[in-house]
Parts: structure tokens; sequence; C-alpha cells
């Protein structure tokens, strides 16, 4: 598999969407950069999450 089929691209934008929705409902505007922020850093986790478990049920 490439390196790219285990980039998390729909949790990352699931991530954004999630937090920026609740901004706007909670405070009446979102805050895009912190979004962003938050969805790569939650991206970045999944990432390396899965090539751990990967690695670990292979060997």
């Amino acid at each position: 598999m490439a390196f790219a089929d285990n980039l998390p691209i729909s949790e990352s934008i699931g991530v954004f969407v999630g937090i920026t929705g609740y901004d706007w409902l909670a405070e009446g505007q979102a805050e895009p950069l912190k979004a962003a922020i938050a969805a790569v850093a939650a991206g970045g986790i999944i990432a390396i999450a899965r090539a751990l478990l990967k690695h670990r049920n292979k060997g």
C-alpha cells in the first residue's frame, strides 16, 4: 500500500467540520484556524496509531 492510502483525510475533514460547526453554534462565529489545527493534530494522531497497530500486527 502507498503512504497516501494510510492518511486519515476523511477523519481530519470530519474533525474540522465538527469543531467549526460547534464553534458556530455555541459562539455564533467559527474559528477555522483553531479547527484546522485540531484537525491536523487529530489526523496525525490517527496516522501514528494506524502505523503502530499495523506494525504490532505484523510482528
